[in-house]
């Protein structure tokens, strides 16, 4: 089931629960730039390696914060769509433990959500 505009729009809201400011901090890290998987298909483990998915999105993510609801795009709610997608599948894949310094919780912050926040 697809999400309508307003749906989207609060979810992305919730899931995303990193300030745009905190976010682009995190983006320049080189934890943040050392997880994830590329466009091909490549694991990225280190500075480097190629720019992950996830970290352009996070990249995407500031865009599309930057701008008012009324400027919202179909591209811009397809990309939307996209981060709530991924927040809401490795989220369910929580590995046990202390996740502080995991690349599970480093990949999701890619994607704008800190699940210790």
């Amino acid at each position: 089931m697809s999400l309508d505009r307003d749906e989207t729009i609060a979810e992305f809201g919730r899931v995303v629960n990193m300030t745009p400011a905190a976010l682009r901090k995190w983006l320049a890290t080189n934890e943040s730039q050392s997880v994830g998987m590329t466009s091909e298909g490549e694991k990225v483990t280190a500075k480097g390696q190629g720019e992950a998915v996830g970290h352009q999105m996070g990249g995407r993510i500031l865009e599309i914060k930057a701008r008012k609801q009324a400027e919202l795009t179909d591209n811009d709610l397809a990309d939307m769509r996209k981060v709530i997608g991924y927040v809401h599948r490795p989220g369910k894949q929580r590995p046990g433990g202390d996740v502080t310094d995991t690349r599970w919780r480093h990949s999701l912050m890619n994607w704008g959500h800190d699940p210790l926040l």
